[in-house]
């Protein structure tokens, strides 16, 4: 069983353009989720999943930079890039990150891995209750649950956020949820602003040198530091049909 993370990435962004490749601490934000979604023991391989628009010829070259595989497919149906990436990579599993989660957490990948493999699930993730931060979001599914999806999912937002006919249809798939025990639900770690960049590169600035500190960490710091998380605090989470 190969199990493959999937990261998407484009240039496009309507509330931060450019931001799969903004600086984060010396680093392009891409590199930063590509370094920490390869130390998750349980996957086999990382690959990046850009589009076709001239633009992303950017995202392709920070590909080879970062000496990780870059499949390019349709900017607008997300789910078939992902189904066309899936096929050409040979996946059983697939693990569905997105390039603006530069905090995404080995340890969580592993674990939503452990948990779709132990359940025997079809889908696994971390956020059908939303108990981890944003920023930390892991889904976990199988071939065959992508390709069902793929072949019947016909609503414009399903095919732009890959798996909502997965877990909107729980009677045609077998879902698990993960989640952290407490509700960190309220921190917001994934990047659409700029306070959210402004946020997570003061994250890394805290710790470097160092680029494998825990999520764990980071809430010590943001507990330790209030005005940190103040940053962005204020910015509201996109509806799913925004994109």
């Amino acid at each position: 069983m190969k199990t493959v993370v999937i990261i998407q990435a484009r240039m496009g962004s309507t509330r931060l353009p450019g931001k799969a490749l903004r600086d984060i601490a010396g680093q392009p934000m891409l590199a930063r989720v590509v370094a920490r979604a390869r130390r998750a023991a349980l996957v086999d391989e990382v690959i990046v999943a850009t589009t076709l628009a001239p633009a992303d010829a950017a995202i392709v070259a920070a590909c080879e930079q970062l000496q990780v595989a870059c499949f390019r497919g349709s900017e607008e149906d997300v789910l078939d890039r992902y189904y066309q990436a899936a096929q050409a990579y040979q996946a059983d599993v697939v693990v569905r990150i997105t390039s603006d989660c530069p905090l995404i957490e080995p340890t969580i990948i592993n674990q939503v891995i452990g948990a779709f493999q132990e359940s025997g699930a079809d889908y696994a993730s971390n956020t059908l209750a939303r108990t981890f931060p944003r920023g930390l979001d892991t889904e976990v599914f199988s071939m065959a649950a992508l390709s069902q999806t793929w072949e019947a999912a016909t609503a414009p937002f399903q095919r732009a956020h890959v798996t909502p006919y997965m877990y909107q249809n729980p009677h045609l798939f077998r879902l698990v949820g993960v989640t952290a025990g407490e509700d960190y639900g309220r921190y917001r770690w994934t990047v659409d602003t700029l306070e959210d960049w402004q946020l997570v590169q003061a994250i890394y600035e805290h710790f470097a040198p160092r680029q494998d500190f825990s999520w764990q960490e980071v809430l010590q710091l943001l507990a330790e530091t209030p005005q940190l998380s103040a940053i962005n605090a204020h910015i509201a989470q996109k509806e799913l049909q925004q994109g």
